[in-house]
């Protein structure tokens, strides 16, 4: 068993076939973390995994192959979501626990092996790079594997229903879990009608936000000032947000989950950033890119993106995609 050394990488020589992976509260965190849970799988396809998350990030693992069971941790007062937590796998014998938010829980179960992100928001606070490579390095894995993005053949189905499939779609995604995040409203419609001209001619725009007054208020503005509109805000799981993603031809949005889980997807995205760390969250994938405020790292107001700066990185991506001249 290994014991206190936070330093060991992963040793795969060794045989799992019980896995606890303890990650994120919140979605973006955790579609990053679905790569290392992808890798995993691949490299122990009979193994069993249980998740530790938080509620609104369940829907991420719950079309995730190999899944035993997930664990919800709502937050709860004095740390009582660790303990709650502990409560439900200590007496049972892990093959592998990971833990990626740092806590001192894995410690204290039954394991053959443990990696416990250090430096984190709980031991340590920020790092520079990318976080889905802080994760990589954890487990020794170069180059970090990519997220990835799961869903069932009723949410494929789902989405089919939901999404014509004669014309290109562009994606938006207008809302943000603060304020300081978000693009203004007016400039989304802008781009949408700069690449609709410059680009994609019979693109429909489809909005997506999640449930709440405070999502659908961020997303209205856009979805009453666009023609032919597909407004999805608060229609989805996320596994079906997922496969309607997957069937964009494009997808902007502001720094959120849905960002993450549009990139995880492989549809080409294009992540809008100010305020927020973009070389620690700027969206992974294989046809994911981002555009930055122009200002003081940390405090570019995102009325400083412009329209133009935004369509320029859009329309490249496009052509990175297409190799046609943009």
């Amino acid at each position: 068993m290994q014991i206190f050394n936070p330093s060991a990488p992963l040793d795969e020589s060794r045989p799992v076939g019980t896995i606890l992976f303890i990650t994120a509260t919140r979605i973006g965190d955790a579609v990053i973390s679905t790569g290392l849970l992808d890798y995993l799988g691949r490299r122990w396809p009979e193994a069993r995994f249980t998740v530790a998350c938080g509620p609104l990030a369940a829907g991420i693992f719950e079309r995730m192959p190999g899944l035993d069971g997930l664990i919800l941790m709502p937050k709860r007062k004095r740390d009582g979501h660790w303990f709650a937590l502990w409560a439900q796998v200590v007496r049972r014998r892990w093959d592998l626990v990971i833990d990626l938010r740092g806590s001192t829980t894995a410690w204290f179960m039954m394991a053959r092996q443990r990696i416990v992100l250090l430096g984190g928001r709980r031991l340590g606070g920020r790092r520079p790079g990318l976080r889905l490579q802080h994760l990589a390095d954890r487990l020794g894995l170069h180059p970090p594997p990519l997220p990835v993005a799961w869903t069932s053949e009723a949410d494929r189905a789902r989405a089919n229903v939901l999404l014509p499939g004669n014309v290109p779609l562009i994606g938006l995604g207008p809302t943000a879990n603060w304020a300081g995040k978000v693009w203004p409203p007016e400039r989304f419609v802008a781009l949408f009608h700069e690449l609709r001209t410059r680009r994609l001619a019979t693109a429909r725009p489809v909005i997506f936000a999640g449930p709440g007054e405070a999502e659908a208020a961020l997303s209205r503005p856009v979805t009453a000032a666009l023609p032919e509109v597909i407004d999805l805000s608060g229609q989805l799981t996320l596994p079906e947000a997922a496969a309607c993603l997957a069937r964009l031809t494009l997808f902007v949005g502001n720094d959120s989950g849905l960002m993450h889980l549009a990139a995880a997807t492989g549809v080409p995205t294009l992540g809008l950033f100010g305020p927020s760390p973009a070389e620690e969250y700027a969206p992974s994938g294989r046809h994911a890119r981002f555009v930055v405020a122009p200002g003081p790292v940390g405090q570019a107001p995102m009325t400083a993106l412009t329209v133009e700066a935004a369509r320029d990185a859009a329309l490249a991506l496009l052509q990175d995609e297409s190799g046609l001249p943009a």
